[in-house]
Parts: structure tokens; sequence; C-alpha cells
């Protein structure tokens, strides 16, 4: 299995820079078995039955994005900081220009808010804020920006807007440097209206870091190796989902970072509570413990979701997904346009018993 199998041509302007207005109008590919359908978000209210259990990732994109400076004597330095993840000794991060700081040093980013340098490496170094909890997150949340995904940076700057925009309605816990893109289509309407209907709601967290933007490197995917994400699936969480399988109504995951989640919490057979980090890599050839189908975004030419979507769907009729959204004109990436992949038209055997 080659990395060049999954490449295809996109063109520049299906990279959506700003997401649809309202969000439940973007466009809505709906897969099921070997039938498209062109819908819109909101036609979800159509397409989901009652039973089904969506399952939504619950995490808060900080505002990863800062800049700040650093004083030796006389002499000030700007400096750019991407926060990665937190650490028992502080927050993992980016700096740009890194060689302008040192391990002790005290960059300030507000009259709020500093950080001083604890460890550093040829890549990264850890951060020590001066501010925890609520106090933390506050004062990150006025001197931040939100970290938009590369190829919407490279086009413009963040602002203002994206502080909404890039954060779902349901965001609880602070922790992610990336959204989880999928869920951002949801409108509070659209989800009253689809628990009248009869379809219920499980939240999880999986803390999405920037190494779901890292490219793969290697030319035979199956040693890829995936970067750690921290995640919870409580109790309950977990009752509700096999509750959910015994009962034979489908589970499904809005979004790769909910499916990952609940993936690793079944290696059992059945989800089990779960709390650490996951790294759980899904390719072609992965037997899937508890999804029925997933809601998911557009994804990069030879990213690891576009090798989790073929997983799920099959690699040709993926291939052919694809070349279907790309003729139509479908939005790509974070604040692009949606599907529903529904691997088996009714009737035919599901996933849970393949």
């Amino acid at each position: 299995m080659n990395l060049s199998d999954f490449d295809f041509d996109l063109p520049e302007h299906l990279i959506a820079t700003r997401p649809m207005v309202p969000r439940s109008a973007a466009k809505l590919l709906v897969v099921e078995g070997d039938r498209m359908q062109d819908r819109t978000v909101a036609d979800l209210l159509e397409v989901f039955q009652p039973g089904d259990r969506l399952i939504l990732n619950n995490t808060k994109v900080i505002p990863a994005r800062l800049t700040g400076t650093r004083q030796r004597g006389e002499a000030v330095a700007k400096v750019e900081i991407t926060l990665l993840e937190p650490r028992a000794t502080g927050w993992r991060a980016l700096a740009k220009p890194l060689r302008k700081v040192n391990v002790g040093e005290v960059i300030r980013f507000s009259d709020a808010l500093s950080a001083t340098v604890a460890e550093k490496s040829e890549t990264d170094l850890t951060l020590s804020f001066n501010l925890t909890g609520d106090d933390f997150d506050a004062a990150l949340a006025e001197a931040g920006q939100m970290p938009l995904p590369p190829y919407i940076a490279a086009k413009r700057a963040p602002d203002a807007q994206d502080m909404t925009d890039y954060q779902t309605i349901f965001a609880r816990h602070s922790g992610a440097v990336a959204a989880p893109t999928a869920s951002l289509h949801f409108e509070p309407w659209l989800l009253e209206a689809l628990a009248k209907k009869g379809v219920q709601f499980t939240e999880v967290t999986l803390h999405v870091g920037a190494g779901t933007f890292l490219p793969v490197k290697v030319e035979d995917v199956t040693t890829h190796k995936m970067h750690a994400e921290w995640g919870e699936v409580t109790p309950e969480a977990a009752a509700e989902i096999n509750a959910t399988r015994a009962s034979g109504h489908r589970v499904i995951p809005v979004g790769t970072t909910a499916l990952r989640l609940i993936e690793t919490a079944a290696a059992s057979g059945q989800v089990e509570p779960w709390r650490g980090p996951t790294d759980i890599f899904i390719y072609p050839g992965y037997r899937f413990r508890v999804t029925d189908a997933l809601m998911t975004n557009f994804h990069l030419p030879k990213s690891t979701l576009l090798m989790l979507v073929s997983a799920l769907m099959g690699k040709d009729r993926m291939d052919r997904v694809y070349a279907h959204a790309l003729a139509k004109g479908y939005r790509f990436f974070s604040y692009g346009d949606s599907s529903l992949l529904i691997p088996f038209t009714p009737g035919e055997q599901s996933l849970q018993t393949a």
C-alpha cells in the first residue's frame, strides 16, 4: 500500500477559507453503499434515523497562536509561538525564530500573560505559563489567535471571526489546537430537531493536536507512525454507545477524531471507558469494531484521514467519491463541505457483524 495511492489533484479554488453561512447550508455528499446523493447539511434531519447515536467530540480549540517579546538588556525581539500540546512541565510549542529564545528567558504576550522557557530542543520548546486554570484560559483568549490550518493561514491571517467559526457549538473542554471540523456544520436548531426526531447524542473528548496536519513521509503507509492525542470516553459515554449497539441502531461518529477515539476504546470488542493518549492509525484492512457510518469533511491528499475513510468505504469507492466531489465543486478541508459515509445500504450486512 503506497502513499501515492492516496494522491489526487485539488484545484486551489476548492480550498475553503471561510465556512458557509449559515453552517448548515454547506453541501453534504451522502454516500450509501455505491449510491451518492448531493444534499446539504440541513438535510441530515431526513437522513438520520430515530435511534441513531451521533458521537460528538466536545474538545475546545484554544487560541494557540501567540505573538510575544523577549528582552535581553535593551534588546527586544519579537517571537511567534504556536502551542502544540500540554505537558506535565508546561506547554510544548513551536517558536519562530527558535534561536531567539533560551531556556530560562521570559516571553511576554500581554500585561496578564507571560511564559518562561522551561526546555528547548532543536525543533521546539516547552513553556511554563504564569497562569493556570480559568485565569490562563481568559488571558489566552485575550492574547491569542485561532490556529488556522496551514492551507488557510497561507491564504489569509486569522481574525476575530475565526474565534467563532473555528469552534463547535458544543465545545466544552479546552485543549485542542485544531478543530474537529466535521462538527463545525452543526447549529443549535439542527441538534434540537434531530433530538426531537429521536436521534441520540454522546459526547467524547479528543484534543486534536497539530500533528493532524503532519504529512506522511513514508512510501509504505503501513510503516507510518501516528502522533498521539489525548482523549477520554467516560463510563457513561461507553454505556450509551454499547446500549445503542445492543439495540441494533447505528453508531455514527461526527468526524475522524471521534471515530479514532471510540475505536481505540473498543479494543476489546465493546466500548470501555478510556482516558489517555491514543495513536491509533486506521488504514485499509482495518476491521471496525463499533463504527457504522461517519460524517466527515473532504481531506488532504496523501493524508492519514484519507486513508481512514478509504478503510471505512473501500479505496475504489472513495476514489469515485472524491472524483464526484471535485466534479461537483465541493469545498475541501476544515471550512469546506461535508460527507456522510455509510458503507452498506439498508438490508446489507453491517460493519458490526461483518
